[in-house]
């Protein structure tokens, strides 16, 4: 976006502008939808500055940085039609938006993510029997990331063999990756209570289905109970770091 779209914005927010030109505005704003993402995201943080500005001590010192920080700005652009009366927190929003909105994508970037840490070999699942046709649709399911239909096949097979940890396990990681974190964490709970060999694996899929919601301090906190020796334990410490 162009930075005589802001001023743009905020002479549209200000009502400095013609009625013609408020009518080429939100015809604009109807057809363009990057331009109207952008006024959206404008007004947004704009009401942040306004609401951080304002509760600051109004002294001379604070009102001198700001109008610094925009002089340069202002004085490249054109003297607008109608005289703008700005108020204080107003002086940095043009020059400040910019930067702003830099921040928020470089922490977004930069903030771990569930599929940077959910990597899983395919899955040969170990019971056999009279259900080996369900089975192997589970595997070929999972291992294929067709998670919908694997699910289906772990919730018919743990109709027959409701208290075995391996369909419990890979049932709730296919519910982790269809969003289905209600489902996925009962089941996690449950392997986390009991002793079998998915326990420590359970917690750490429970953190992550916490880091998949950005639900970031309860990943953090569940991670720290990963026991040292766990097979998942040097991965657990790394993301610990990243949050912390």
């Amino acid at each position: 976006m162009q930075d005589q779209d802001y001023i743009l914005f905020e002479n549209y927010l200000l009502g400095n502008l013609s009625k013609e030109d408020v009518i080429a505005f939100e015809n604009r704003l109807e057809s363009d939808s990057k331009f109207k993402e952008s006024f959206n995201t404008y007004i947004e943080l704009t009401s942040f500055l306004k609401d951080k500005f304002e509760g600051e001590v109004a002294s001379n010192a604070f009102q001198n940085n700001l109008k610094n920080i925009s002089q340069s700005y202002f004085e490249k652009q054109e003297a607008p039609k109608k005289q703008m009366r700005f108020k204080p927190w107003l002086y940095a929003t043009a020059a400040s938006v910019v930067l702003l909105i830099s921040i928020v994508l470089f922490n977004n970037l930069s903030a771990p993510v569930y599929q940077d840490y959910a990597n899983y070999d395919s899955i040969s699942l170990t019971i056999r029997g009279e259900q080996d046709a369900l089975l192997h649709t589970a595997e070929n399911a999972f291992n294929n990331k067709d998670f919908a239909k694997a699910e289906e096949a772990f919730k018919s097979l743990m109709v027959l063999d409701k208290d075995n940890a391996e369909l419990q396990f890979y049932s709730a990681v296919s519910n982790i990756e269809l969003d289905k974190f209600e489902k996925a964490e009962i089941l996690l709970a449950n392997l986390i209570k009991g002793q079998s060999v998915f326990k420590n694996k359970a917690i750490w899929y429970l953190a992550l289905s916490n880091l998949k919601q950005k639900e970031f301090d309860d990943c953090l906190e569940i991670l720290k109970t990963i026991p040292e020796g766990a097979d998942d334990y040097d991965r657990a410490q790394k993301l610990i770091k990243k949050l912390d």
